[in-house]
């Protein structure tokens, strides 16, 4: 399975993950914040369609490297995204608002399937108003999804920062011949 995000149309990207199941020990790290913590954000989610979403990036609480100087005031102070669950359908598939705060919404969803012992996850991220937006997101949930399967299947946690420019690199240059979202 390729690790790499795929554009779907114009302003949306999709992630594949075969992960150690059961489904319900995937969904947990989804939605308990403190399994959340462990991977992307912590941060409490009223579990229910139109229910309220609130995380925290705070990097420092997932890695233990130095981050870019752009990036230290988020590394260690952390960051607070807030949004609204618009699909809940335990423990398969759960999708809310990402962002606000001045921004665009866009959309995420989390898809769980079983396969075998295993859970394939599909994680879908849609309204992104740019090829920087997409190239961040991209490289974002590319490393915080390593994050995930390192939680979940016990391995030392994968380096954060220290791959952070060259999966940005790697998602520009994917994305450099694709127009603007929104456009052609």
């Amino acid at each position: 399975m390729n690790d790499y995000g795929v554009v779907l149309e114009s302003g949306a990207v999709r992630f594949e993950r075969l992960l150690p199941g059961p489904v319900e020990r995937v969904w947990a790290y989804l939605t308990k914040s403190e399994k959340r913590g462990l991977w992307l954000a912590s941060g409490m989610f009223d579990l229910r369609v139109g229910g309220h979403t609130e995380m925290l990036f705070k990097h420092s609480e997932i890695t233990n490297e130095t981050p870019p100087e752009a990036y230290r005031e988020v590394h260690e102070n952390g960051v607070r995204s807030t949004g609204t669950i618009t699909r809940y359908e335990p423990p398969r598939i759960i999708a809310f608002t990402w962002g606000g705060g001045g921004e665009p919404e866009s959309e995420v969803a989390f898809e769980l399937m079983p396969k075998g012992e295993k859970v394939l996850l599909v994680l879908t991220h849609r309204k992104l108003t740019s090829k920087a937006e997409m190239t961040s997101v991209s490289g974002g949930w590319h490393m915080h999804l390593g994050l995930l399967e390192d939680a979940l299947t016990g391995a030392p946690r994968r380096g954060f920062w220290s791959r952070f420019a060259a999966l940005d690199a790697d998602y520009a240059q994917r994305y450099a011949g694709l127009p603007e979202p929104g456009e052609g």
